[in-house]
């Protein structure tokens, strides 16, 4: 009877019911988690057990291999590394970089998943695959990033994908978002027939029954305990005051057959423990370093204690915990120093590092190096994780001092590049009082003027370090969402930027863009700076340095400090420095070069700019960036875009927090909900959980948001209540765009002679900037403050000035209100046209509240109820309409895969069914009925 079988047949149907989806050609993944002996690897031997015409591959975990980035992956490829040559180009370079087959920038590890998913994908053409790995709790942090992503991902591919782990908390995120099997012990009839079974005497029913309890029903421990102990024996066990030997018992169990084996076989038995790959011939060469006599390892195996094949496989984990543990720690660091040497011999820089520093007591330089290097190397393939974990360890046995604390804060950067907030916590925590306190304890001084002395009279080097460990604070903070660092990052970050002043003049300049971006995160909620300090501290870090930031910085104080028609010479100069960078370094710009662009009032200019960032954080596999990027268009296309195009680029953003293991479900633009007739109340209660949060400008995005809805619906009052603060009081997000709306409000609320002076604002800017975007928008202010056919002759001006920008909502706005002026003096026929063709533009853009208004307008200008249409319904899913949106865009297959993070297979399968259910047979086809506004 197989260990641990007995009693899974639903365990085991659920598995193979996920192979034969793989073989139906609908990829499944499942993780199966229980605690060490519960069956989890003979589970997944039966479950892939003869199968036919079903490739199997393995790539399983092993502690050695934990803090080597990619180790299970390069494994896992390595059999079909010359299929990565027919991949897609940013797939095939991803992969191959991180397998170390091409030099270049460090792929994000998500990127390198999508690239491991169109190659299972590519195979699986072929034919069936099944993807299984075995103690994925050993497996590298990149590694099972990567392998997690594939699990989440599959979808149209005949690819399986069985994981196995512990039963640990530390693996939720990891495994988040994948469906799993929670193995429990067995069932007491099924527990107790294991047992019996194992014993030719007979064995009383009682001891059976609190041996079962004792065990908790875990197979292996059943199975061991009959291995172990005679029937007599047994029933001594269950029946004396003394505990059963499981768990603790059973670990000492363990030990005392350990201890009780030759020399020569508990040294091979310490080296393979301390090794953990099973790799034999590193085992032997280490052992034969050692003096450890030929047949130590078939000894070992007669014991019982391991399982040779073309690995060494202990028997149970408490085994090889028991010959670890029963050795003392010299002893130990003389096999690591052996195995070390062997892996040096063999060319494995990496695992050579990893046992040296296991080897190693104290502080020793060389080792230190030795694993800096390594964390280099993994750093350079975009193993972030494993980088962080390997430089801790180095500044741990590097000697007190500067490199020391250099160390652990490049560790601290590497675990925030990888999203792993804890680990770059814990290792700020370590620094000395005076790096690791808090900025605000620092009493640093901005600098004076672009010349100065550097701030403070500490070391240039110390500066520079306690810079960073401000800005690895202020990222853990934003991170985790803390409100007290949102509020304060950008007051925090101008403290950076002061530290690096004299000394690094282009981190400094970085530091004040940061500042910038923390700044219009927290808007009016801003704490320990002022607007006005803010932006003279970006316009005297212009000085510091020439080039392409300093046009920016200055670009950006400009827009802080000057009105928004004297900004314009510096707002220019910096959108085309941006524009003049090339794609490696524009991400570092996401949200500066959009409020450029915004406060020049250049609509296509932003769309190009976010668009431009949007492709090269995919190419660059950077999801984080890609996150922000996704998220700066969907706020974005709320001000002169759609809100239609704002929720593809949300949906994008779940199916990217869905492929990392998030709950994309949950994700909330609060100004959106506004536009999507979300009840007021629940826009209130989003928009102050935000500004609690920290985030003022999302507060003031949701605000400004209702009160352009408040003006669909015609609650006048109510929208001018809410935006007369919001244009009063400076912001850095949203003042300028808000003008039209708040002289909306103003004029139909009775408050027209309020509006003057904000309308010859606007109307400056439009003279300044030469936008037609300011221009249409400025033009039907005037018109709301006109009367007759000067009025009507403004807004069609404006029409066609926000047609000319590629404003198309605005534009349908301007013509909804013609429209209406039209009505009201009973020229009903020219009314309807401009009604009719308002109505179809907020259709299609997802403006339902203004399509509503359009339709009512319609009806008084005695339109049939064929005439004022209903709104249109999709037949398509969320994912479904993205693909059908991006595909008539024009993306092909695999961008389209690239843009979901699913497989170029997975969007040909959607793209089938979005033919099917719009009954369209070519892409022009479906570009065509999307632009009618349909689906």
């Amino acid at each position: 009877m197989t260990v641990g079988l007995l009693g899974r047949g639903d365990e085991l149907e659920r598995l193979r019911a996920v192979v034969d989806e793989a073989r139906t050609g609908s990829g499944r993944a499942v993780v199966v988690r229980g605690e060490p002996g519960i069956g989890k690897t003979a589970l997944l031997a039966e479950a892939t057990r003869s199968l036919r015409g079903v490739r199997l591959v393995r790539a399983d975990g092993y502690e050695a291999e934990s803090s080597i980035a990619y180790a299970a992956l390069h494994r896992l490829v390595a059999p079909w590394r010359d299929a990565t040559d027919r991949l897609p180009a940013p797939h095939r370079q991803a992969l191959r970089t991180v397998l170390g087959l091409d030099a270049g920038r460090a792929p994000d590890r998500f990127g390198v998943g999508l690239g491991v998913l169109e190659l299972l994908a590519a195979l699986g053409r072929d034919g069936p695959l099944v993807v299984v790995v075995d103690d994925l709790h050993r497996v590298d942090a990149e590694s099972a990033a990567v392998l997690a992503f594939v699990a989440r991902r599959l979808g149209a591919e005949p690819v399986a994908v069985l994981l196995a782990c512990r039963d640990d908390p530390r693996l939720d995120a990891t495994t988040a978002g994948i469906p799993t099997l929670l193995l429990q012990g067995l069932d007491a009839e099924s527990a107790a027939r294991l047992l019996v079974s194992r014993f030719d005497e007979h064995v009383d029913p009682l001891v059976v029954a609190r041996v079962v309890r004792a065990t908790g029903g875990n197979p292996l421990a059943l199975v061991d305990l009959a291995h172990d102990l005679t029937a007599r024996e047994l029933h001594e066990s269950g029946l004396a005051e003394e505990p059963v030997p499981v768990g603790r018992h059973l670990q000492a169990h363990y030990l005392a057959q350990v201890r009780g084996a030759a020399p020569d076989v508990r040294t091979w038995l310490l080296v393979a423990a301390a090794d953990s790959t099973g790799n034999l011939d590193l085992v032997r060469r280490a052992c034969t370093g050692l003096g450890v006599a030929p047949g130590a390892a078939e000894t070992a195996e007669e014991l019982g204690l391991v399982e040779l094949g073309t690995t060494a496989t202990f028997r149970h984990p408490l085994v090889r915990a028991a010959a670890y543990g029963a050795a003392p720690g010299g002893q130990r660091r003389r096999v690591h120093a052996a195995l070390a040497a062997a892996a040096h011999a063999d060319g494995s820089a990496e695992l050579a590092a990893w046992h040296a520093a296991r080897a190693t007591v104290g502080v020793d330089a060389d080792v230190a190096d030795r694993l800096e290097a390594v964390a280099d190397a993994a750093g350079a393939r975009g193993g972030f994780v494993s980088r962080a974990r390997v430089l801790g360890r180095a500044a741990e046995l590097t000697p007190p001092g500067s490199q020391r604390d250099r160390r652990r804060v490049a560790a601290a950067e590497a675990a925030v590049a990888a999203g792993a907030a804890r680990i770059g916590a814990s290792l700020l925590d370590d620094l000395p009082s005076g790096l690791a306190r808090n900025d605000a304890d620092a009493d640093v001084a901005a600098p004076e003027d672009g010349n100065g002395e550097a701030a403070g009279t500490e070391g240039a080097a110390d500066r520079v370090l306690r810079a960073r460990v401000v800005a690895v604070r202020v990222a853990l903070g934003l991170f985790t969402s803390d409100p007290d660092v949102v509020t304060r990052a950008a007051a925090d970050m101008l403290d950076a930027a002061a530290l690096l002043h004299g000394t690094d003049p282009a981190r400094e300049q970085h530091a004040l863009v940061r500042a910038f971006e923390h700044a219009v995160a927290a808007d009016r909620a801003l704490r320990g700076t002022s607007l006005p300090e803010l932006g003279r501290r970006l316009e005297a870090g212009a000085a510091v340095r020439p080039g392409p930031t300093s046009d920016v910085l200055r670009a950006l104080g400009s827009l802080v400090l000057q009105d928004q028609a004297a900004a314009v010479p510096a707002l220019r100069r910096g959108m085309a420095a941006l524009d003049a960078l090339d794609d490696q370094h524009v991400l570092a710009y996401v949200i500066a070069g959009a409020a450029v662009a915004t406060a020049l009032w250049d609509l296509r200019g932003r769309d190009a700019w976010l668009a431009r960032v949007t492709r090269a954080a995919r190419d660059a596999g950077s999801l984080q960036a890609l996150d922000t990027c996704l998220w700066v268009s969907s706020l974005a296309e709320l001000t002169g875009g759609t809100p239609r195009r704002a929720a593809q680029h949300l949906q994008q953003v779940r199916e990217l927090r869905h492929a990392i293991g998030h709950d994309g479900e949950h994700v909330v633009d609060v100004a959106r909900l506004a536009w999507a007739d979300a009840p007021r109340d629940q826009v209130l209660r989003a928009a102050a959980d935000a500004r609690r949060a920290g985030f003022g400008g999302v507060e003031a995005s949701a605000l400004a948001a209702l009160a352009v809805h408040d003006l669909a619906e015609g609650r006048y009052r109510d929208a001018y209540a809410t935006l007369a603060p919001l244009v009063d009081e400076p912001s850095l997000r949203l003042t300028p765009l808000q003008v039209p709306d708040l002289v909306e409000a103003a004029v139909r609320s009775g408050r027209a002679q309020e509006t003057g002076r904000h309308v010859d604002r606007l109307e400056a800017v439009a003279r300044a900037n030469g936008s037609p975007w300011a221009r249409g928008t400025a033009l039907r202010c005037r018109a709301l403050l006109s009367e007759g056919e000067e009025a009507g002759e403004r807004f069609a001006a404006s029409a066609r000035a926000l047609d000319e920008a590629g404003a198309v909502v605005d534009a349908a706005r301007s013509r909804l209100l013609h429209g209406e002026l039209l009505r009201r003096r009973r020229r009903r026929a020219e009314a309807r046209e401009l009604l009719r063709a308002a109505e179809d533009v907020f259709d299609a853009a997802g403006a339902t509240a203004f399509g509503r208004r359009a339709r009512a307008e319609l009806t008084a200008t005695g339109a049939g109820p064929g005439d004022a249409r209903a709104s249109r319904r999709s037949p398509l899913t969320a994912r479904e309409e993205t693909v059908a949106r991006l595909a008539a865009d024009g993306g092909t297959n695999v961008e389209i895969g690239a843009t979901l993070f699913i497989s170029a297979h997975t969007v040909d399968y959607h793209l089938r069914k979005v033919f099917h259910k719009l009954d369209v047979s070519s892409r022009r086809q479906l570009r065509e009925r999307l632009a009618d506004g349909t689906p």
